[in-house]
């Protein structure tokens, strides 16, 4: 499940995952995207994770493909989680073109908003 939280920056979505993302989750997430910045203004996501079940090989590809059609307009993404797997992935994503990634502890998570407001 994918639910937006309040955001603390304007330019910023702030979303807490747990269990198993739908497609109707990701289906959100882009119209809240496409309502608030667009298809042409940078954003933020802050982004605490729980406990996420495995996705299957299709949500993958759905997944990649609502973050694909947005790629360009990511700024930063703060991921917020204790799980030692979200490092690997957000190595990952960091190596992706104009997109900075950081991964913070739980008990950081005031350090993960100061960082994804620094302009």
């Amino acid at each position: 499940m994918l639910e937006f939280v309040t955001s603390k920056d304007e330019q910023t979505l702030a979303l807490e995952v747990e269990g198993k993302v739908t497609k109707e989750d990701l289906e959100k997430f882009d119209n809240i995207v496409f309502e608030k910045f667009r298809n042409d203004q940078k954003f933020n996501v802050y982004a605490v994770i729980g406990d996420i079940d495995r996705p299957s090989a299709g949500a993958v590809f759905q997944e990649l493909a609502v973050d694909a059609k947005r790629w360009s307009q990511y700024n930063k993404l703060a991921v917020v989680s204790e799980q030692d797997w979200h490092d690997k992935l957000t190595g990952m994503i960091d190596k992706l073109p104009g997109v900075q990634v950081k991964h913070f502890p739980l008990d950081q998570a005031e350090q993960a908003w100061d960082w994804i407001k620094e302009r």
